[in-house]
This record gives C-alpha cells, sequence and structure tokens, in this order.
C-alpha cells in the first residue's frame, strides 16, 4: 500500500474512539476528500459492527481518510487527530471501552509510518499530554467500510443521545481549535 490514490490524493487510516466521533470531524477538515467508517487490524473477514463490538474481532473501529496533500500535510492531519481524541487512554475513550476503541495510526507509506512516529516522540517531548502516548503505529490491513447507517452518523443522527451528549461538545471544541482549517 503506497498511500497514494490514482488521482493524487493521500489515504490514512486512524482509529480513535467511536468512528462518529472522528468521522464528524474530519469531514468538516479543509482538505480532506471524503471519510468512511470501517474496521481494520481485526482476524475475522468481512466484520460487521455487532462483532467488532464484542471486542472479539481484534477489528478497530477506524475512519479511512482520504485528503489532498496540496491542502493539508499527513502532520496537519495527525495533528487534528491527536487533538479529537484521548490517545493516552488504553482502550478507552471516554464511555467506550475495549480493544475496539484503541488508538492507533494505521500507516500506509514508509512515509506516514515516519511522520507518524517522530509526531509521537515530538508531542511526548513537548508534554502535550498528562499522561504517556499509548497510539500504535501499525501497518495498513484491509478495510472493511462499515454499514451503511454508519456513515456520516452525526450529521444524518444530531438530535440522537449520544450525538447530543457527546459528539456535540468535541465538535464544538473542534470547530473553535481548528476554525481557520474548516471547509467554507
Amino acid at each position: 500500500m503506497t498511500g497514494t490514490t490514482d488521482d493524487g490524493k493521500t489515504v490514512t487510516t486512524l482509529g480513535g474512539g467511536c468512528f462518529w466521533c472522528i468521522e464528524a470531524a474530519f469531514d468538516e477538515l479543509h482538505g480532506v476528500e471524503s471519510v468512511e467508517s470501517g474496521y481494520m487490524g481485526g482476524k475475522a473477514p468481512d466484520p460487521s459492527y455487532e462483532a467488532v463490538c464484542t471486542g472479539m474481532t481484534g477489528h478497530v473501529e477506524v475512519v479511512q481518510v482520504t485528503f489532498n496533500p496540496a491542502v493539508i500535510a499527513f502532520r496537519d492531519v495527525l495533528h487534528v487527530f491527536f487533538a479529537i481524541h484521548d490517545p493516552t487512554t488504553l482502550n478507552r475513550q471516554g464511555n467506550d471501552v475495549g480493544t475496539q476503541y484503541r488508538s492507533v495510526i494505521f500507516y500506509h507509506s514508509p512515509d506516514q509510518e515516519a511522520t507518524a512516529k517522530d509526531l509521537i516522540v515530538a508531542l511526548t517531548a513537548d508534554k502535550m499530554f498528562h499522561a504517556p502516548i499509548v497510539t500504535e503505529v501499525s501497518p495498513a490491513h484491509t478495510f472493511y467500510r462499515a454499514e451503511d447507517y454508519h456513515q456520516h452518523y452525526f450529521v444524518r443522527n444530531p438530535a440522537q443521545p449520544y450525538c447530543t451528549y457527546l459528539i456535540a461538545p468535541k465538535m464544538a471544541k473542534f470547530r473553535r481549535q481548528f476554525a481557520s482549517n474548516l471547509k467554507g
């Protein structure tokens, strides 16, 4: 996997808790062409949401982000990723607990691997977090697109309680922090 599409776009796959939260932020980021929720890193072929939620498949809830590197650099994509989830909690994001919610960067090229590892070292040296970063940096595996009802969940279900109480406050913080980087 090269991490580059035929039209020069770059692909990365990120896990940082519930994919609804991560997808919502990247959907609004300038330079991002598409975001798909899905699963990666497990043993079972073609996993379902129900199977992944058991924690038994080994998959992570992820988003596959396709972006234009002429507009936003991979390192900047990762800065957003680290800002929108807690990379210091092992197998947990808030109330979501289990290996399917672990923090992970699935790299698609040696350059992505090096950039991710370098950024983790820099964030650690700068003491950006209250605890050590536990984010895995692993090679990309087969991406399994999540069921249709998971795609763009926050946009389609803003009144759903999970969206109202958990995603909306995260999105408000994200929008303030990255206001100059949002799509028009």
